[in-house]
C-alpha cells in the first residue's frame, strides 16, 4: 500500500480554523485539539474524577456485550466491552446506518476512530476502546437505504433496500422481512462483477443479513466483522435497553429546555460575529427532543420534533402536546419514546459513554462549535474533537489506466469532459465539430443569397423558405451525429476506461467517499487495504490522501 497525501479544502471556513488552528477564538469554542498531548491527558483526568453525570460503567457494559455478541461480536470486541466495564475510556465516531457499510466515509470513521484509540492508549499508557456510534434514531430511510457500486459496463449502479410500509420511523424501527434481503442481495450480486473475492463477499453479506431484524442491526454486524481484530465496539443509539439507562439524561434536557435552547441560540449568534455561519440554524422554541408518535418499541410510529408552547410542548402537525410534567413523567417511565437531534446527541453521547475524544467528519465540526454551552450548563465538559481522515482509493487497474493517458488524479476530477474530447481530436484528428462548423458556414453562404432573392419576388415562400434552411441544418446535424457516433465506437475502448477512471475516482462529480460502497472495492481486490489503513498512524489533523492498494 502506498498512502500519498493530498490537500482538500476543507468544507467550511470554520471547520478550516478549528482544523488549521489558524483561529485562536474558534479554538476556545472546543475542548482542545488532538495535535496537544497535554489536551489528552487533561481530558482524561476529568474523566477520572468522575464529575460529570454519565451511565455507570458496570449498568452499560451488559447493554453493549448483549447488542454485540447478538451480531456476531468477535473475542476483541468483547474484551474491549469488558474493559468499558471496569472503566476503560473511549474514543467515539458516529454515521447513520448504511446498506452494504454505506459510502466508504463510513469505513474511513472506523479507521479513524480506531487509529485515536490506539494513540491514546500509548500516549496515556492505558486501554481506550474505539466506539462506533450507529445514529439508528435517523429516520432518514432513502438516505440510509441505498448505496452505489460501479458495474461491469461501467455505469454507476444504485442499490436499494425495500421499505416496508409504515410511518416515517427510524431507521432501527424500521422492521424488514426475509423477502427484502433476498431482493437486495440479488440486486447487489448482479451488479458486482464476477471475480475471486465475489463469493466470500457475498457469503459475508449474507451472514450479516441474517443477523438483524434492521438496517442498523444487519450494518453493525458488517462492521463487527469486518474490524473483528480491532475490538471495535458498535452501539445503537436507538437500543431501547440504552434508552432505559438514558432516562435520566432525557429528564435533564427536558428540566432544562429554556436554557439548552438559549445557549444554542446564543452560539450561534456568537459564530455570526466572529465572521462565521453557523453550521446549524436554531428554530424558535425547538426543543431539540424528538418524541415517537406511538410508544416504545420496534415498528413505532412517526418521529416527531418537539417545540415549546405557552402551556408545554408539541409537535408541529399536532400529533403530540404535552404538559411539561407530563413530557418529564414520560421521560421517566417510557425513555424508548425519545431521541435527541444534532445538538443534543453530543449531550447524549457523553452521558452513556466516557469519551476522551470523538471523531467527527466537517460537518459535524462545524455544528460542534455550538454545542460547548450546552456541556457546560449540564455540568459537563466537550471531550477533544478528531478530524475524520479521507481517502479516494486507486487500485491496480486504476493505477495502470491513469499511467496510460498520462492522468492524475486531478484530471480526472476536475476536467475529464475536457479529457475526452481531446484524446478524440488526437486519435482522429480534427475534431468533426470544426469540420461540419465550416460547412454550414459555406452552406449558408450560398443558399442564403437565393433564398433571400426569391422571397423578395414571391413573399408567399417565405414559411416554405425557412423550413427549407432549417431541415438543410437538421440534415447537416444529423450527419454530424452520426460521424460522432462512429468516432465514438472506434473510440469505445479508451472512452470506456476514461469513463471507469470518472465513475471510480471521482463518481457523481462528488469525492468517491462519499458516493461509491466500498464493496466495489472489497469486490475487486479483498479487504486487506481496509486492515492497512486501520493500522496506519494516527493523523491529528485528518485530511485527505491517495492510497494506491
Amino acid at each position: 500500500m502506498n498512502i500519498q497525501r493530498y490537500a482538500l479544502p476543507h468544507a467550511s471556513p470554520l471547520t478550516a480554523a478549528y482544523v488549521e488552528r489558524s483561529d485562536a477564538r474558534v479554538a476556545r469554542l472546543y475542548g482542545g485539539h488532538p495535535e496537544e498531548p497535554e489536551d489528552w491527558r487533561r481530558r482524561a483526568a476529568a474523566l477520572e474524577c468522575g464529575e460529570a453525570p454519565r451511565i455507570a460503567p458496570g449498568e452499560l457494559a451488559p447493554v453493549l456485550e448483549r447488542y454485540n455478541v447478538r451480531l456476531g461480536a468477535s473475542a476483541a470486541t468483547r474484551q474491549s466491552i469488558a474493559a468499558l466495564g471496569e472503566g476503560a475510556q473511549v474514543v467515539v465516531g458516529g454515521q447513520q446506518a448504511g446498506l452494504w457499510s454505506g459510502p466508504m466515509m463510513t469505513l474511513h470513521k472506523a479507521v479513524s476512530v480506531i487509529a485515536a484509540a490506539r494513540h491514546a492508549s500509548e500516549l496515556l499508557g492505558r486501554t481506550v476502546v474505539p466506539v462506533f456510534w450507529i445514529a439508528g434514531e435517523d429516520h432518514d430511510w432513502e438516505e440510509a437505504a441505498h448505496t452505489y457500486v460501479v458495474d461491469s459496463k461501467p455505469s454507476l449502479t444504485k442499490l436499494h433496500l425495500d421499505r416496508p410500509r409504515g410511518a416515517r420511523t427510524s431507521v432501527s424501527r424500521t422492521l424488514i422481512d426475509e423477502g427484502a434481503w433476498r431482493r437486495a442481495l440479488r440486486e447487489l450480486a448482479e451488479a458486482l462483477p464476477d471475480t475471486e473475492h465475489k463469493p466470500t463477499l457475498l457469503a459475508q453479506m449474507e451472514t450479516a443479513a441474517a443477523s438483524g431484524e434492521t438496517l442498523s442491526e444487519v450494518f453493525g454486524a458488517l462492521l463487527l466483522q469486518l474490524f473483528a481484530e480491532d475490538g471495535l465496539v458498535v452501539l445503537d443509539a436507538d437500543d431501547p435497553e440504552l434508552r432505559r439507562l438514558e432516562a435520566p439524561m432525557f429528564a435533564r434536557l427536558i428540566a432544562r429546555n429554556a436554557e439548552l435552547r438559549q445557549a444554542y441560540a446564543d452560539a450561534a449568534r456568537r459564530l455570526r460575529e466572529l465572521g462565521y455561519a453557523p453550521q446549524v440554524e436554531t428554530e424558535e422554541n425547538c426543543a431539540h427532543l424528538f418524541v415517537y408518535a406511538d410508544g416504545p418499541g420496534r415498528g413505532a410510529g412517526e418521529r416527531l420534533l418537539l417545540y415549546r408552547e405557552a402551556d408545554g410542548y408539541a409537535d408541529r402537525k399536532g400529533q403530540l402536546r404535552f404538559e411539561e410534567r407530563q413530557l418529564a413523567k414520560l421521560a421517566e417511565t417510557e425513555p424508548q419514546r425519545f431521541s435527541n437531534n444534532v445538538l443534543t446527541r453530543p449531550l447524549m453521547q457523553d452521558y452513556a459513554l466516557p469519551v476522551l475524544a470523538t471523531v467527527l467528519g466537517p460537518a459535524e465540526i462545524a455544528y460542534w462549535a455550538m454545542v460547548g454551552d450546552a456541556f457546560g450548563l449540564l455540568g459537563m465538559r466537550m471531550p477533544l474533537v478528531v478530524p475524520r481522515a479521507s481517502f479516494t482509493l486507486i487500485d491496480e487497474q486504476e493505477r495502470k489506466l491513469l499511467a496510460r493517458y498520462g492522468l492524475t488524479y486531478e484530471d480526472v476530477a476536475q476536467r475529464m469532459d475536457e479529457i475526452k474530447a481531446q484524446w478524440l481530436a488526437q486519435a482522429e484528428g480534427e475534431l468533426p465539430e470544426e469540420a461540419f462548423a465550416r460547412a454550414r458556414g459555406r452552406m449558408l453562404d450560398a443558399y442564403e443569397p437565393l433564398l433571400a432573392e426569391l422571397t423578395a419576388r414571391w413573399p408567399g415562400l417565405s414559411p416554405i423558405a425557412e423550413t427549407n434552411r432549417a431541415k438543410l441544418l437538421e440534415q447537416v446535424a444529423y450527419m454530424e451525429q452520426a460521424v460522432g457516433k462512429e468516432r465514438e465506437r472506434r473510440q469505445e475502448t479508451a472512452l470506456r476506461q476514461l469513463e471507469l477512471l470518472r465513475l471510480t475516482l471521482h463518481p457523481a462529480a462528488g469525492p468517491q467517499e462519499r458516493v461509491l460502497s466500498a464493496v466495489y472495492y472489497w469486490n475487486r481486490v479483498g479487504v486487506d487495504w481496509l486492515r492497512q489503513l486501520a493500522a496506519q498512524p494516527f493523523r491529528p489533523r485528518g485530511g485527505h490522501s491517495i492510497v494506491y492498494i
